[in-house]
């Protein structure tokens, strides 16, 4: 190999058969297949974002994926360097870390009922099986959460950009954001536990028709239920694209995904408190992914945008207006979807 990757994957003993190939998917760490001689993927070679996450971060996935692995579970585990070291700084100065492979695929989005269940069957043994882990996190990101913030900033900035092109459309959104707050009926004083935090189906992994690992590791926090399960179930469970005006809150991959995901947790893994705060926790998390995409509207400062949408500001607009009609669909589907959620506790 050529370059700063053959360089770099020389601090693993892999032998100098080895090569890499960008994967395909991932918008956070740049990641690349390590291939044997026999072109089985032997490791996952990942160049950290060193602007959103630190090297210690990986003090965190080792202790929860040795707690994961002592309890049977299959999880990614970091690949010690020659040094015997978790992450390798090459002489860029780039933060460069190996993973062990697992699973076989990856579901893109969400279609069949079959893997939802699969999907949270995997998430509720996950949660069941870091129930008694106690760990001090080096790496936190204070407020990812923080939803009445996040609604404060989208007004802020509404009114901090005023001379913007889009100031009047995004204005006209942030105030159906601000009502649909208010509106909203929940709780944010949920026990916290460790969770995942970052379960967008993407970040499970398939082997065959069975959901076998959870994947990008870096999110590992203290969090609660609504928090994590409304992110996940958000964007399981609406079939069509993000980057779309329209959005559904489809019952079908819902309802298959709680009953998964209740068996794995077990009959005594959720307090009442949590299980009932599952379906305002999607709306919640709609909310405030609305107001954080609207923000970036104005602001223009998220990194992921596609130029096919128009400028990021257009881009992150439509993105804004689909998790708004996403939490209208969840509060429209309530009734129901809380049906769903006695019926599979």
């Amino acid at each position: 190999m050529d370059g700063v990757v053959g360089e770099v994957s020389a601090a693993w003993d892999f032998g100098a058969e080895v090569r890499a190939e960008p994967t395909e998917v991932g918008l956070i760490n740049r990641s690349f297949w390590l291939r044997g001689a026999d072109g089985q993927r032997v490791a996952v070679l990942q160049e950290l974002n060193t602007r959103i996450f630190r090297p210690e971060v990986h003090e965190d996935i080792e202790a929860v994926t040795a707690h994961l692995a002592a309890k049977g579970l299959t999880t990614p585990r970091l690949v010690p360097t020659r040094a015997g070291r978790r992450w390798h700084v090459a002489g860029d100065g780039g933060v460069w870390r190996c993973l062990t492979v697992v699973g076989d695929h990856t579901v893109e989005k969400l279609r069949d009922p079959a893997d939802a269940r699969s999907a949270g069957e995997l998430v509720g043994r996950f949660h069941r099986a870091v129930r008694d882990l106690r760990h001090d996190f080096r790496m936190v990101r204070p407020g990812a959460h923080d939803t009445p913030r996040h609604v404060r900033r989208l007004l802020d900035a509404v009114s901090e950009h005023r001379g913007h092109r889009l100031h009047a459309e995004v204005a006209e959104l942030a105030a159906e954001l601000e009502v649909g707050w208010r509106q909203w009926r929940g709780s944010l004083g949920l026990p916290r536990r460790i969770v995942h935090g970052d379960l967008k189906i993407s970040n499970v992994r398939f082997a065959g028709p069975d959901a076998v690992a959870l994947v990008d590791l870096d999110t590992f926090a203290w969090g609660t239920l609504d928090e994590e399960l409304g992110d996940a179930f958000r964007s399981w469970c609406n079939p069509l694209a993000e980057d779309t005006r329209s959005a559904v809150f489809d019952l079908d991959l819902f309802g298959a995904a709680i009953e998964g995901y209740a068996r794995g947790a077990g009959p005594d893994g959720l307090s009442d408190a949590e299980w009932d705060g599952i379906v305002p926790g999607i709306e919640r998390i709609c909310l405030e992914l609305a107001s954080r995409f609207a923000q970036d509207a104005l602001a223009e400062c998220y990194f992921g945008w596609n130029p096919a949408f128009g400028g990021r500001g257009e881009h992150n607009l439509l993105r804004a207006r689909g998790q708004a009609s996403l939490a209208a669909s969840v509060r429209a589907r309530a009734t129901e979807a809380r049906r769903l959620v006695a019926r599979a506790r």
